[in-house]
């Protein structure tokens, strides 16, 4: 039962990470179709961001209304018909329309799945989730490619698309009761040591108002604007300050995601051996590492093996953060901090690379591995910021709960 619910995610994962890259697949070809500015894509994006930031910051009173299977089930239904939609779009504003439950049903989606897997599955699980969601990710863009190759258009792109999203929303309706099974196995296997568990120093506070929570965001904010903020500007840097091809320098940005891919993938095995807390601060220092090498004034194919490091540091870092929620905050909370971590997330991809590229356009793209080094730099100071009161929080606790698992 609980290996088919893990299936089930797992599937569900793959589901969340096709749409993404979907648009920027297929934009050139849908400019012209729609005849839309080029900066249309750029307004689409934002609104799927938005709308998905929002849903993410409310998602954990959803959840503890409605449940992970139920909001699961809605959230992908809403994907589905929102990708089916832009298949029927007429119009750009249409497509504008269609974006807004396309966001809202994928910040449910992450904030819930994120947060019943930390809750009950081991930590390897979260590894292989996100690496699942870069094979969604990676698929999306092959699938869009081989429709506008052929005879048909962009549009039965998304719709063969939103058919294998309505295949996962009848998979998730007919298991909708292993949900709440799964979910009361795990909490008879924690009642014994309930009482001594996190949740009794925070339980009279407020999520925001709990001793750690803003650095974790601030942790999520600067992680994920290094990670979005090499995938953009990765390639200007190459081709404008260290003289590579366009099409090299693409190569070298998809080796930075093949090391974010296959580093969660090997994370997840040593998660057998390594805790969380560990992976996190090593993922970091070898980000570092990557970055500082990016930015010394080495020959061009050292920022290939800085790329390919960094890449290789970020990999436990998003997913073993998640994982250490319900450790770090309580599970009480632990629903309503997945859900503000996954807003903070989306706000550093949606806004920081754009950010950068202004001042880049002011000033020169060499400024691009500085604000990377600022970014991972400030995440490792907020981490370690944050290891440091979570150990205060240990210390103070009664002497029986020192076995629970931090």
């Amino acid at each position: 039962m609980t290996t088919i619910l893990l299936v089930i995610i797992y599937l569900a994962f793959i589901s969340l990470g096709l749409p993404d890259s979907l648009l920027g697949a297929a934009w050139p070809v849908m400019q012209s179709d729609l005849d839309a500015p080029l900066e249309t894509a750029g307004v689409l994006f934002m609104i799927v961001a938005g709308s998905t930031i929002i849903s993410s910051l409310l998602s954990g009173k959803v959840l503890k209304r409605f449940g992970t299977g139920k909001v699961t089930f809605v959230s992908v239904l809403m994907t589905a018909v929102a990708l089916l939609g832009f298949d029927f779009a007429p119009s750009v504003a249409w497509l504008v329309v269609c974006a807004i439950p396309l966001g809202l049903g994928a910040g449910a989606v992450d904030s819930g799945l994120n947060d019943y897997v930390a809750i009950n599955y081991k930590a390897h699980h979260m590894s292989w989730l996100h690496c699942f969601w870069g094979v969604g990710a990676t698929l999306g863009p092959v699938i869009m490619a081989q429709f506008m190759m052929g005879e048909n258009s962009w549009r039965s792109g998304y719709f063969l698309i939103s058919g294998l999203q309505f295949v996962l929303v009848l998979i998730l309706l007919f298991t909708l009761p292993l949900w709440s099974r799964v979910k009361n196995k795990s909490n008879m296997t924690v009642i014994e040591e309930s009482e001594n568990s996190i949740d009794v120093l925070n339980d009279h506070l407020k999520p925001l108002q709990i001793k750690g929570v803003k650095l974790a965001l601030a942790s999520f904010l600067f992680y994920c604007s290094a990670e979005a903020a090499v995938g953009l500007w990765g390639s200007s840097f190459l081709v404008d300050i260290k003289g590579i091809s366009a099409a090299t320098a693409a190569k070298w940005v998809s080796f930075y995601y093949a090391g974010i891919t296959i580093g969660r993938f090997i994370t997840g095995f040593i998660t057998f051996k390594m805790t969380n807390r560990l992976l996190i601060r090593t993922g970091q220092i070898i980000a570092l590492t990557g970055a500082v090498i990016v930015f010394l004034p080495l020959p061009s194919i050292f920022s290939l093996i800085g790329f390919i490091i960094v890449g290789l540091g970020l990999a436990p870092i998003f997913p073993c953060m998640l994982h250490e929620t319900p450790s770090r905050f309580g599970k009480k909370h632990s629903q309503t901090i997945m859900g503000y971590q996954m807003a903070l997330a989306y706000t550093g991809t949606t806004f920081m690379p754009p950010l950068l590229g202004f001042i880049a356009s002011h000033s020169t793209i060499g400024i691009f591995p500085i604000c990377i080094l600022i970014f991972i730099a400030v995440m490792f100071l907020c981490s370690e910021r944050l290891n440091g009161i979570l150990s205060r929080k240990v210390l103070v606790k009664p002497i029986d709960a020192s076995s629970t698992e931090m």
